[in-house]
């Protein structure tokens, strides 16, 4: 692999093994699972790979600076000291991510706004008093990323731009959908790739629908985004980028169906309409449907569900749906089951003993990731037909592990979990030692936790939608499928012919 550097992909808790298997098959080298992140090394093909295929990595970095400082002015000088004509110039626009772990550094606006004054000061200094790239909190042409861990300190270029997991299909949305990511993780770490039909009886706004039939047919993830950041650095290789884009020779046909339905109208509503937004409508099955009225399922079915925690969203009889989930599971819902949810007491009423729990985190709740085997006869007689539960899987598993290193951090957040002690720093709040810290200081929990959520719901628009032809006409060779009504959307690449530009826009008018 040519001229190899260092990436970092950030995921959701609990989804890092499944995120080092999706770069190991891309080809990523020297992979390293820490917390919350996987970094490995590869070249620029498979940055831009990163950034189109994993389902489950929320943003790709690439460190380019790294140093040690003990307070915000040893911080300020190292940042300054850094030529940062490398990466920016006058007529661009740069913003800054920053994510602390720190004892000294107790304040992330704090360290955003240090950075922020000494990029600015290097090109004052370069070029004159009032000559600076400006500053912008979204679409900047460059976004940096702040990460520091005591007094270790990354700066990395952000090569994805908003979050991954903002992919650019769904056009609606319920009250509180699950994120596209952890919808995808779910899906992965179920071991489901297609083989056989799934079934979300309680589907809202249908992320778990859509990141399935994506699965099943091998599509990558990326397509639906408009724009990602590394398209704005100074070395970025479009023809590379665009041969990555437009080939679809990985795409397959799924021979199953994927099952959604929900009390709600107008969750189905919104649903078909992201369903139709992401070109998957073949593939899905939509009904209007309560978890009551299922009386039979496609058989060998694997079901995931994201039911209602009594939080955002809320049943009227809370415990009678969890006892509903659990009397579907024994009489119509027979195989697998993944249930994420929140609260043990509305747990216990499903009334099955979990074959597996994983922590993990939806949003600012920390969830549960439940696994169900559901068989016929007793444990002895499904064992003696070869089935296996998830604890017995994990037991031969753990036996062909390779032991690893790990960081200090990694250490004192296993100490943590598992009451041996440890300091959490981000449980302790340090006082502002002047008034321009005092400006910078984090808001509380809650607005900031509000802040995020507001953040969320952004989504980016599309442009045009997919045509075959254009494929057919630079692949050379024939399209992977024939375009139907339900074609997917995607946006639009640079470097087609005026006449074939002009024809795909007359075609997408008449679609819309």
């Amino acid at each position: 692999m040519k001229d190899c550097f260092e990436m970092v992909a950030k995921t959701f808790q609990g989804l890092e093994e499944v995120l080092a298997e999706e770069l190991k098959a891309l080809g990523a080298q020297n992979i390293q699972v820490g917390r919350r992140m996987v970094s490995f090394e590869g070249d620029k093909e498979l940055l831009y790979k990163a950034n189109l295929c994993c389902r489950t990595a929320l943003r790709i970095l690439k460190p380019i600076y790294k140093f040690i400082a003990n307070d915000t002015d040893s911080l300020y000088e190292m940042v300054k000291d850094y030529d940062w004509t490398q990466v920016l110039n006058l007529e661009k626009t740069f913003s800054i991510d920053s994510v602390v772990n720190s004892e000294e550094f107790s304040h992330s606006r704090f360290v955003t706004y240090r950075v922020k004054d000494a990029i600015v000061d290097f090109f004052k200094d370069k070029y004159g008093p009032d000559k600076r790239p400006g500053v912008r909190l979204q679409d900047a042409d460059v976004n940096i990323n702040v990460h520091i861990a005591q007094d270790r300190i990354t700066l990395s270029l952000d090569s994805s731009g908003e979050s991954l997991h903002k992919r650019g299909y769904r056009v609606a949305q319920t009250e509180a959908p699950i994120n596209e990511v952890l919808a995808a993780g779910i899906i992965l770490k179920s071991g489901w790739n297609g083989q056989s039909p799934l079934v979300d009886p309680m589907c809202g706004s249908g992320t778990f629908l859509i990141e399935a039939a994506l699965i099943a047919a091998n599509i990558n993830p990326g397509v639906y985004r408009k724009s990602f950041a590394f398209e704005q650095w100074p070395d970025f290789d479009e023809e590379l980028f665009d041969r990555l884009y437009n080939d679809d020779s990985a795409e397959r046909e799924f021979e199953y169906k994927i099952y959604g339905a929900d009390i709600s109208p107008k969750a189905i509503a919104i649903a078909e309409k992201n369903i139709k937004q992401a070109g998957v409508s073949k593939y899905i099955n939509l009904e209007i449907k309560p978890l009551a009225q299922w009386e039979e399922a496609p058989e060998n079915c694997v079901v995931i569900t994201n039911p209602p925690y009594g939080e955002r969203i809320s049943a009227d009889d809370m415990e009678g749906l969890y006892d509903t989930i659990g009397s579907k599971l024994k009489h119509v819902f027979k195989g697998k089951a993944w249930i994420i949810g929140y609260r043990n007491e509305f747990f216990d009423k499903v009334g099955l003993t979990p074959s597996s729990k994983t922590p993990i985190l939806n949003g600012a709740l920390e969830c549960e990731l439940r696994e169900y085997v559901i068989f016929e006869g007793d444990k002895k007689t499904f064992r003696s037909e070869g089935g296996t539960l998830k604890k017995e899987r994990a037991k031969t598993d753990n036996k062909d592990k390779k032991p690893r290193r790990i960081s200090d951090r990694e250490w004192k957040a296993d100490a943590r979990r598992k009451g041996m002690g440890g300091k959490d720093s981000r449980q302790e709040k340090k006082s502002p030692r002047n008034k321009l810290e005092e400006k910078y200081q984090a808001k509380p929990k809650g607005r900031e936790r509000r802040r995020q959520n507001a953040s969320a719901n952004s989504e980016n628009p599309l442009a045009v939608r997919r045509n075959e032809g254009l494929l057919e006409a630079v692949l050379k060779r024939g399209a992977h499928k024939p375009a139907t009504e339900d074609q997917r959307i995607m946006r639009s690449r640079r470097g087609w012919k005026k006449a074939e530009t002009k024809k795909d826009s007359s075609e997408n008018t008449e679609n819309q």
